[in-house]
């Protein structure tokens, strides 16, 4: 075992609350008072990071400033953190191995677990479609490197298909949704809150969920130079998102209607999203890295990795 995956597991106990508390404590407080405020560049996904902060209050009396950059999916996230444009985001298991599969200088220090159910295969309410058997030979849209592409490659696979046994396009989301309620596309796969908002405006209907397909992870990644420079900040960015998601689950209906409000969707597909992912953040243990470790071989089973990627040097403790 390489010293590398020695630290890790000698480090992962840390992982809890108390450790990542005691690293945004008066020291940091003092070095920014010494230093001037840091300023977190913080990319985001349809406002969902964002929108749980702000609803459970925890971006008030911050020891450091957040300029926020709003994504809509994964990839466009990626290469904002490949070019240092934002310091750091979330990103799902599968869009964090394919970024760094392809250069992108950054590592995940925090992780939550879902339900995977809204990272799905959609289809029209009257498709004909039964299951992912009837995928054959047909057009699915999705983003290219995102959970979306990995939930229908999973979704192939399950049907014993190989991923050249469908049309695979790269639409980013609204072009994706756009074209399947035109009927230029058979299939779209996506995730939430896409997924609960095609739902609930009757758009579209389940084909495939998530679930038994994926592992139900999400990251807070950083790059790099975030992480050597602004290390603290981040860990306690970490304790504040952990404790708003659990404020969250306290007020649901609070929380649904300020999610709606802040990200501009209907309270209906707001609270269906939130309640059916069941978000629960988590250590980065091996567990966590045996799951990681398994989404990077399918990708290197389908082609889209070249060569194994060792998932260990991927994760860091903050």
């Amino acid at each position: 075992m390489s010293s590398h995956s020695n630290d890790f597991s000698r480090r992962r106990a840390l992982t809890g609350g108390a450790a990542l508390a005691a690293l945004a404590a008066i020291p940091y407080v003092r070095s920014v008072r010494a230093q001037g405020r840091i300023v977190v560049k913080a990319g985001d996904q349809k406002g969902n990071l964002r929108a749980l902060l702000e609803a459970a209050d925890e971006l008030r009396q911050l020891p450091y400033e957040i300029q926020w950059s709003e994504f809509p999916a994964a990839a466009p996230l990626a290469e904002a953190l490949n070019a240092e444009a934002v310091d750091f985001g979330p990103i799902g298991d599968a869009p964090l191995l394919f970024a760094i599969a392809a250069g992108t200088r950054i590592k995940a220090f925090a992780v939550n677990r879902s339900d995977a159910y809204g990272t799905a295969v959609l289809v029209r309410p009257d498709s004909p479609f039964k299951t992912a058997a009837d995928l054959k030979g047909k057009s699915i849209g999705t983003n290219r490197g995102s959970i979306g592409h990995f939930i229908a490659l999973k979704a192939l696979a399950s049907a014993g298909l190989k991923p050249d046994d469908a049309q695979v396009r790269f639409l980013p989301p609204a072009e994706a949704k756009l074209a399947l309620t035109q009927g230029s596309l058979d299939a779209w796969a996506t995730w939430e809150p896409y997924t609960a908002l095609a739902e609930t405006a009757g758009h579209a209907r389940v084909l495939v969920s998530g679930r038994g397909q994926w592992s139900g992870l999400s990251f807070l990644a950083a790059t790099d130079k975030a992480l050597a420079t602004k290390r603290e900040a981040l860990a306690d960015l970490a304790q504040r998102v952990k404790r708003a998601q659990a404020w969250s689950y306290q007020h649901v209906p609070e929380f649904s209607a300020a999610l709606a409000r802040i990200i501009g969707i209907p309270v209906e597909a707001a609270r269906l999203q939130f309640e059916r992912r069941a978000t629960r953040w988590i250590a980065l243990d091996d567990q966590v890295l045996a799951d990681q470790q398994r989404s990077a071989d399918f990708y290197l089973s389908v082609g889209l990795l070249k060569q194994r990627l060792d998932v260990r040097p991927t994760i860091t403790l903050v």
